[in-house]
């Protein structure tokens, strides 16, 4: 029997106890957190001591019926797998407990879309977010061919291609209905690449009604920022971690992903500048404003803790980790909802960012340099944001006075 922070545990997993205490101690648990997944950790030793079973059979099917007791027995909390996950990961490391085995699926929509992945990401090197759009909409479209359990692609007709985008298309945003039809192309060159379809079909998606440039970008106004960086309680440690983040995207314009990448040794103090990992593996440099550098140093020095992590921005609660592209935008979104502003994603921040450069007479040649634009037209639409300068452009209307 082991006894640690006041829980007992005996049976087959009491000989692991004490490095999985250390174990949940590294990855930033509080005490009563770990004291808790111990909890969980004594109730499984006994149920597996009362089955007569040791470590090594904690297969996926042992541990569902374990669940199953622990789910009768009246406990409220960790009744699934990945509520288990920690004292799992952690048995599985040492090679005590068996590691998950992946079960072989004859869905055959699975089987294509795996291959259709597997082909983005070694022949067309795309990151793994944008895989997961390119996958969500193979999957939709190849769903539509299955017919009893079998993918009926021989027959496929342009007919089917344009009903698929009539019917996914309906009541989206012009944005989401382009990349949409984008990743659909993709899908139909590679079902002829490799064979599927005796024509690529690709062609046949119809182009989405939409002109660059004539909307304007959605922006936050200056009071707007303002009151989004005053929302963050500076002083908790989750308060200076989201006045970091927003910081930069509000003055260095860059994207929630971007955010998320940054490592602690991609701030160059001695240089004054910040290297910044973007799209398509580019790495650029940019220089550190004085006010951003001030942000992440004090979140740094009382907010970020002692980790082996090195990413910049970790997550408030255990285990630890890096923030997620989805973090990112959701602390804008959750500063949104405290300074009472219509909630936005992190994207408008940079938009923002450029408005602000161009309010202060910032070219917009050295915006495109800013934003990291492969092309000054891309940033040319924030020309339409200043009024007050385009206002001196227009001429009056016939017959009336200027």
């Amino acid at each position: 029997m082991r006894h640690i922070s006041g829980v007992s545990v005996c049976g087959p997993l009491a000989r692991y106890v004490e490095g999985f205490w250390e174990e949940l101690a590294e990855q930033g648990y509080t005490p009563l957190s770990a004291a808790n997944q111990l909890r969980l950790m004594a109730h499984l030793s006994r149920w597996l001591e009362a089955e007569g079973l040791d470590a090594g059979a904690l297969s996926t099917e042992v541990m569902e019926q374990f669940l199953v007791v622990r789910r009768s027995a009246g406990y409220t909390c960790w009744l699934s797998e990945r509520g288990m996950g920690p004292l799992l990961v952690h048995l599985r490391r040492l090679g005590v407990s068996p590691a998950p085995v992946s079960v072989v699926t004859a869905d055959p929509v699975q089987v294509l879309v795996s291959e259709f992945v597997a082909y983005l990401r070694a022949e067309r090197g795309l990151a793994p977010s944008t895989i997961g759009h390119y996958e969500m909409v193979a999957r939709r479209f190849l769903s539509t061919r299955t017919t009893e359990g079998r993918l009926d692609l021989a027959g496929l007709k342009t007919r089917d291609v344009t009903a698929f985008v009539t019917s996914e298309c309906t009541g989206r945003s012009v944005g989401v209905a382009k990349n949409l039809v984008s990743d659909l192309r993709a899908l139909l060159r590679f079902l002829h690449l490799t064979g599927r379809t005796e024509f690529s079909l690709a062609p046949a998606v119809p182009a989405v009604a939409g002109w660059r440039g004539s909307a304007l970008p959605r922006a936050l106004g200056r009071d707007e920022v303002t009151a989004l960086l005053k929302s963050c309680d500076r002083r908790r440690r989750i308060g200076r971690r989201d006045y970091a983040v927003l910081t930069l995207l509000v003055r260095l314009g860059l994207r929630a992903g971007e955010v998320a990448r940054l490592r602690l040794e991609d701030l160059d103090w001695d240089q004054g500048e910040i290297l910044v990992r973007g799209k398509g593996g580019r790495l650029e440099r940019l220089p550190l404003p004085v006010d951003v550098g001030e942000a992440v140093v004090a979140y740094l020095r009382r907010g970020r803790g002692d980790s082996r992590c090195r990413e910049l921005f970790l997550r408030a609660r255990a285990p630890e980790g890096a923030l997620s592209p989805g973090a990112v935008t959701a602390i804008v979104h959750q500063a949104c909802l405290r300074a009472g502003v219509s909630p936005v994603g992190a994207h408008a921040l940079r938009h923002s960012a450029a408005t602000e450069m161009l309010r202060n007479g910032v070219p917009i040649a050295e915006i495109a340099q800013v934003l990291r634009h492969a092309s000054t037209s891309t940033t040319a639409i924030y020309a339409k944001v200043d009024r007050n300068a385009l206002r001196l452009l227009t001429e009056p209307w016939p017959g009336e006075a200027s």
